[in-house]
């Protein structure tokens, strides 16, 4: 895979992934299972791994979720909850 072809794959990926975040996040409506979502999750990482001169900020990669629903009661944490990752 070349720079361009691995360009416009990361723009695929990341577009599929964010509508999957979006409809797990936001709308509590995930439309595929764990494992879709985990493949493309990975075959994304790899590709930026390959390739990290094309790696940006707002990749699914480097983000985690999204909006919570707004039924969610918000809550202030005495010791700050970190990501895991």
């Amino acid at each position: 895979m070349d720079i361009q072809e691995a360009q416009a794959r990361l723009e695929s990926l990341r577009e599929i992934l964010n509508q999957y975040n979006y409809e797990y996040h936001v709308l509590d409506k995930p439309s595929v299972p764990d494992a879709e979502y985990d493949q493309k999750m990975q075959e994304l990482r790899q590709i930026e791994e390959e390739f990290p001169e094309l790696v940006t900020p707002y990749s699914p990669s480097q983000r985690v979720g999204g909006e919570p629903l707004d039924a969610f009661e918000k809550v202030t944490h005495r010791v700050p909850m970190l990501s895991l990752g």
